[in-house]
């Protein structure tokens, strides 16, 4: 079935003074499922081929955590038509880059090119979605490169495992996968055996489950028929079912110390869960973020950081989920500031938003961030090419990349107030200190 989104070409954001753009799309499904967005601008002689699979970190069988972020790094090991080690090199000599993420939700990989290789983008992702080498070499190799990633970035990384959520999740998370990180542990990489990995292709990889999206300098009715010559052909996958886990809420506070060796500072931190990205009250609390810990200007950092000198920084790391959402906020003491003191002060902040609403200033400043931020995330063509293909695998509503902002613009004072009561109570909350490794502690 085809829809094509025909919108204004100019909308004023009022508030902020900023004139952003509306972003027109066409989209449609292959009869193997595939399902495509095509966003053409013709301003630039570029173009973004990017393909998101609905399959993230949550998808994992019990034991064997990673698989998602692993195939992040093998499916740039080669296919039958591009030799091994060689997708970068490609990439490279016909003038673009190109690269990939995985979060607990879904992967996405994409290019961008001068627009006249995008005939040679869209042959390259169906070739990593038709048939990719997944051998027992690049397993092996791939291996050592995500060991070496988790050792910088979680390992060997001051407060890593507060930044990836790995000291986190299995305190906010009972049954839902959620609890495991994203990169997994290497035990369970090291156990699994080569069928293992084929059979997860297998399983998630089918355009079924997956969305291409372009953006950019193309032509239309040819990149259709291009679409239809690369993609068209490739088999059908398995139907995914999706992982629908419901936690009980958290009703007692839950007190945990975690210990980090690359740390000298230590930090108190509280730790909400939060509602699915798509419910409205997770977009409120991306404000309460903002307002509380979002920066210098924010009333954490002015009250802690700049006014009472009990902290050096603060924290914040708000998680938007497809299923749950975790909201971390936090700060590291000054001198020796003892953590009860950042805890009381932090509370004093939260019951501030709990009993009085914020004032029409803070109100306009948050809305004129959000809207900036709109403009911003919407600014190149690999930055719309990520929202139309996010829009439409997590929230199932593709046109949001124009109407998200109207759901900020009519988020008020006093739903300010109503969520943080609803959602920022002791009882419901992770309280955790973080604090350096003891002598002889590991």
């Amino acid at each position: 079935m085809l829809k094509k989104i025909g919108l204004a070409a100019i909308t004023l954001l009022a508030t902020s003074g900023i004139f952003a753009q509306q972003v027109e799309f066409t989209a449609y499904e292959l009869g193997n499922g595939l399902d495509v967005i095509l966003h053409q601008d013709n301003t630039a002689p570029v173009v973004t081929v990017g393909v998101m699979y609905h399959v993230g970190a949550k998808d994992e069988a019990p034991g064997r955590s990673g698989f998602a972020h692993f195939f992040e790094h093998l499916l740039f090991e080669g296919t039958e038509n591009i030799a091994r080690g060689e997708w970068f090199n490609i990439v490279a000599a016909n003038g673009g880059s190109n690269n990939a993420n995985t979060t607990q939700d879904r992967t996405y990989y994409y290019e961008v090119f001068p627009s006249n290789n995008l005939e040679l983008g869209l042959w390259m992702e169906s070739e990593r979605m038709l048939h990719p080498v997944i051998n027992q070499i690049g397993v092996d190799t791939q291996n050592e490169v995500v060991k070496e990633e988790k050792r910088t970035r979680i390992d060997n990384a001051p407060y890593g495992k507060i930044i990836y959520g790995t000291g986190i999740g299995p305190y906010m998370f009972d049954k839902h996968p959620y609890k495991n990180s994203v990169i997994g542990t290497m035990e369970d990489l090291d156990a699994a055996k080569l069928e293992e990995f084929k059979a997860f292709f297998k399983k998630y990889y089918g355009p079924n489950n997956a969305t291409l999206v372009i953006t950019g300098d193309f032509q239309e009715k040819e990149t259709k028929k291009l679409i239809n010559d690369y993609f068209a052909g490739i088999p059908k996958g398995p139907e995914v079912a999706r992982v629908n886990i419901k936690e009980e809420p958290i009703t007692e506070t839950i007190v945990a110390t975690e210990y980090d060796s690359n740390i000298q500072i230590p930090a108190k931190l509280f730790v909400y869960r939060t509602p699915s990205m798509k419910e409205r009250d997770a977009y409120v609390l991306d404000m309460i973020s903002s307002l509380l810990t979002g920066g210098k200007s924010s009333r954490m950092y002015k009250k802690m950081v700049d006014e009472d000198k009990e902290a050096l920084q603060v924290l914040a790391f708000p998680r938007s989920q497809e299923d749950y959402g975790t909201y971390v906020m936090g700060a590291l003491a000054m001198g020796d500031t003892p953590l009860e003191n950042l805890a009381e002060s932090m509370d004093e902040e939260i019951k501030k938003l709990q009993t009085e609403l914020i004032s029409e200033e803070e109100h306009q400043k948050l809305q004129n961030q959000f809207e900036n931020n709109y403009v911003n995330s919407n600014s190149s063509m690999q930055g719309i090419a990520s929202s139309l293909a996010t829009y439409h695998v997590l929230y199932g509503d593709v046109n949001l990349i124009n109407d998200e902002i109207k759901i900020y613009r009519s988020i008020t004072r006093e739903d300010i107030k109503r969520v943080a009561n609803k959602y920022l109570n002791p009882n419901q909350r992770l309280e955790l200190d973080y604090l350096p490794t003891k002598d002889g502690e590991q």
